[in-house]
């Protein structure tokens, strides 16, 4: 069992971060954020696969001002990510931003800073201090050298330094993110941190990369920091549609028994005896799956003889050959069909099961 490190909470519009709530999935848009119908279109697509809380680039006034009309499109907590420029801090709570994230450092000068930090606590706006090695100040970098993962001093002087310098105005509604984009110094400096102070953690490496290399490296420094109790949100970066961070955080999570969102699939690496198109099928219930909720064990599996045993745990399961598939129940044959019936069968039922354990949970809650 993993014991998490006990935290401060903070609230991001109705989801709570830190203390015992649940590890928050965040993601970030890749769309221009003054237009407002595709920023929209894409968080809700975001929630829909699970997504807790989106964060937007506010490069400038106007993306500062559509955060109104985004907020009113959507149903997640939105959290507006600024650079260098402290009026564009003080719109985006203006006009709506349920959090915020910047580097105090970089606001130019701390009457700058102490104006951002006055507009948060009007409008109750939690602050990330977001701190990267690529964004550390110049005396610190003299001081301590550049990040390694032997030597994150720099690094974690950084985060606390701009901690300081929004406590001294009276506001601890923070969170702290403290990336590199190498694995073992984005481990090695959250580590620090998290001794360092009680502050929930916004866990992440910066500029993983592509799908896989990306997904690698998060699922390795997040995961070493997860398991240890260490963080409280998270978001796995990754050149890639925003959709494959949500997916990538989820099994991340669901691997450590953190959290289950939706079921799991289980599908064989395929070998000689496969006589179906298993990669398009896995690829087809994948997508299937993404936008279900109920824990269930999915299985996909290229050969009819071995798939029911292969894959005994799992609530229900497709295997298929030769112009012919089965449908599997824990283990036992359900159905057998023609391969082209196999799919839509077995979609069906699976969409039965869904609806089967919304219902159950709704009971649950009352």
């Amino acid at each position: 069992m993993i014991t998490r490190r006990v935290t401060r909470t903070i609230r991001l519009g109705r989801v709570p971060v830190g203390g015992e709530s649940p590890v928050a999935v965040q993601s970030m848009t890749n769309t221009d954020t003054r237009d407002v119908a595709a920023t929209a279109a894409q968080i809700n697509a975001l929630a829909a696969a699970g997504c807790d809380i989106v964060r937007v680039a506010v490069p400038d006034m106007a993306a500062a001002r559509a955060i109104t009309a985004i907020r009113d499109a959507i149903t997640v907590p939105l959290i507006a990510d600024i650079h260098f420029d402290a009026r564009l801090a003080m719109a985006a709570m203006e006009h709506g931003a349920e959090g915020i994230r910047i580097n105090p450092g970089n606001l130019g000068g701390e009457e700058k800073v102490a104006r951002v930090v006055a507009a948060a606590r009007h409008h109750r706006v939690p602050i990330r201090v977001g701190v990267n090695s690529g964004s550390i100040e110049k005396d610190l970098l003299a001081a301590h050298g550049y990040p390694t993962p032997e030597n994150t001093t720099a690094l974690l002087e950084s985060a606390l330094r701009n901690v300081r310098l929004i406590e001294r105005h009276g506001y601890q509604e923070l969170k702290i993110s403290l990336k590199s984009s190498d694995v073992l110094t984005t481990i090695a400096g959250y580590r620090r941190l998290s001794r360092a102070t009680d502050y929930p953690l916004h866990l992440g490496v910066t500029e993983a990369g592509g799908l896989i290399a990306g997904t690698v490296k998060s699922s390795v420094a997040l995961g070493i920091l997860l398991a240890e109790g260490i963080g409280d949100t998270l978001r796995i970066s990754l050149t890639r549609d925003p959709l494959e961070e949500v997916r990538v955080a989820f099994e991340l999570l669901r691997a450590l028994r953190i959290r289950e969102r939706g079921p799991e699939l289980i599908s064989c690496p395929t070998c000689g005896r496969t006589r179906i198109d298993l990669f398009g099928l896995a690829e087809q219930v994948e997508k299937l799956v993404q936008a279900m909720e109920t824990p269930l064990k999915v299985a996909v599996m290229g050969c009819v003889v071995n798939g029911p045993g292969e894959a005994r745990q799992a609530d229900i399961g497709i295997a298929g050959g030769n112009g012919v598939g089965i449908i599997f129940k824990k283990g036992e044959i359900w159905k057998k069909v023609a391969e082209e019936e196999l799919l839509p069968l077995f979609t069906a039922e699976l969409k039965k099961m869904e609806e089967e354990g919304r219902k159950n949970r709704k009971s649950a809650k009352r």
